[in-house]
């Protein structure tokens, strides 16, 4: 869902607004210090962001940004910003699967997400960084030297305040009205196509993820997942009130029957053996499940639906949603 492909109904009115905001850029932007003779040059010109990590002064149109996380990728994408730099996901695939290759073609991969690689950084003279205290508030003073550092507080849940930050330290704040409004109107149609919200709301779902190296997680109502069903105003089982902090309620495969609704979406992080999914899905409790035996069991992409945390990526979730709940 970026500017370049929003969904037809809204595109016009974003392309307006582009030309708008960037005809008032044109006219002419000074620095917070005054205007007038006194001014910074354009390319000088600097606002303050508010931050986890406190105010820190950007560029008003930085040309060389640095992502350290996949839902800053997927924000600056969504505004029409190639990165010069980002980390990878600990995925085969390097960056997401979802994101267009021809909008991910030439960015500088600078190391896995956790670990990125401080040198490459600084070797591409990046003007902003973005990125989150839960990810790298660790290097926070070392990112802040070769570049100013924006930073969330957290992933995931808060992906639309989020996003709403990262607009504001590109300067793209006109843009992700638009992207918000477009998102907005596609849960209308999706919820819409669905029956309406109270249909919607009688409707059970719960999101599944297996993963290697860890138990199976049923996924709780303080994730970006449970977001957007909840946008979509899908009802959501008992069983995610037991998650915890919000998140999962972590299970054994002996247990999976907990994991039963009306519908049942599930991803898989990692080897589908390992991760327990082969052993899962092919026993009886699975099986047995209520949602199996009606149909209404969708395997869903790891990389969209948890790992991408965006609106690009949450329009094509939707776009799955629609297809998946009209069958």
């Amino acid at each position: 869902m970026t500017l370049r492909s929003f969904r037809p109904r809204a595109l016009a009115a974003v392309s307006l607004t582009t030309v708008a905001a960037l005809t008032l850029a044109a006219c002419g932007s000074s620095d917070d210090s005054g205007s007038g003779s006194d001014s910074a040059p354009a390319s000088d010109a600097t606002r303050t962001v508010k931050t986890a990590m406190g105010d820190v002064k950007v560029k008003k149109a930085p040309q060389r940004v640095v992502v350290l996380d996949t839902a800053e990728l997927d924000s600056a994408l969504t505004l029409g910003v190639k990165p010069v730099g980002a980390t990878h996901a600990d995925v085969t695939s390097g960056f997401l699967n979802y994101l267009p290759k021809d909008q991910v073609a030439g960015i500088e991969d600078v190391g896995q997400m956790m670990t990125p690689n401080l040198e490459a950084i600084a070797g591409l003279k990046p003007d902003l960084i973005l990125t989150s205290k839960i990810r790298h508030g660790d290097k926070y003073d070392e990112l802040s030297k070769i570049a100013p550092t924006v930073m969330t507080e957290n992933t995931g849940y808060p992906w639309k305040e989020n996003f709403q930050v990262h607009a504001e330290a590109l300067g793209k704040q006109a843009e992700a009205k638009m992207v918000a409004d477009g998102y907005a109107d596609h849960v209308a149609d999706v919820t819409k196509a669905l029956g309406g919200k109270e249909k919607v709301a009688a409707t059970e779902v719960n999101m599944v993820r297996f993963v290697e190296g860890a138990d199976i997680r049923i996924y709780g109502r303080k994730n970006y997942i449970a977001t957007i069903l909840a946008d979509v105003g899908l009802g959501r089982p008992a069983i995610t009130d037991k998650a915890k902090d919000g998140f999962s309620y972590d299970v054994s495969p002996e247990k999976i029957d907990l994991a039963d609704a009306d519908v049942v979406f599930h991803s898989t992080y990692g080897d589908p053996k390992k991760a327990k999914e082969t052993e899962t899905t092919g026993g009886g409790l699975w099986k047995n499940m209520d949602a199996v035996k009606n149909g209404r069991v969708f395997a869903v992409d790891d990389q969209l639906w948890i790992q991408g945390i965006g609106y690009t990526a949450a329009d094509k979730i939707l776009g799955e949603l629609h297809k998946s709940l009209t069958k």
